[in-house]
């Protein structure tokens, strides 16, 4: 499985990048899964759902399956800091392609997304495993850089690039056990 990260900050495309990203590496036939970090306390059950009401009674692990989607929800007692090698785990392994967005301080190889709108620093100088900067305007870039730039708006491009540089984004998971 191939594993890329998308970092940046808010505001700046991450969530659009990705969103169009998926279907651009399906229609070359890939199979793609996402992950995607989360401010605590985000919920994608709901009051009245039987799945909520087990949660809510104080189950651990409420699996719910249909023929056509599994969801998987866990219940920390106590704040856990998983880091997104534990939950690059917890994927189908048939994956072709693994989009993380977020996770900006990770050690995962990563294309950062940047806007000179957004008034935000960029993070590539710094950043030892960005490996690509994503952006809408590359005159606009604050620091110099020998990294590739794509076209933040052109998803084709990106996936392109991605699918001509898959031998760098080789998850290796017994490297990160």
């Amino acid at each position: 499985m191939n594993v890329v990260g998308f970092a940046g900050y808010s505001g700046t495309g991450k969530t659009t990048l990705v969103e169009r990203l998926i279907p651009a590496l399906r229609r070359r036939g890939l199979r793609v899964s996402v992950i995607k970090h989360a401010h605590h306390g985000f919920d994608i059950d709901h009051a009245g759902k039987d799945t909520y009401r087990h949660r809510q009674a104080g189950a651990f692990e409420v699996v719910v399956a249909s023929s056509r989607r599994l969801a998987l929800m866990r219940e920390f007692e106590q704040e856990a800091a998983l880091s997104v090698h534990h939950l690059i785990a917890e994927l189908y392994e048939g994956v072709d392609w693994v989009l993380v967005e977020g996770f900006r301080d990770s050690d995962l190889l990563k294309i950062e997304v940047w806007r000179a709108s957004s008034g935000k620093p960029v993070r590539y100088p710094d950043d030892d495993f960005v490996v690509a900067v994503a952006t809408d305007d590359p005159g606009t870039l604050p620091v110099p850089t020998n990294l590739p730039t794509l076209d933040l708006n052109d998803a084709d491009a990106v996936a392109n690039w991605l699918v001509d540089n898959q031998a760098r984004f080789d998850y290796q998971s017994e490297k990160y056990v």
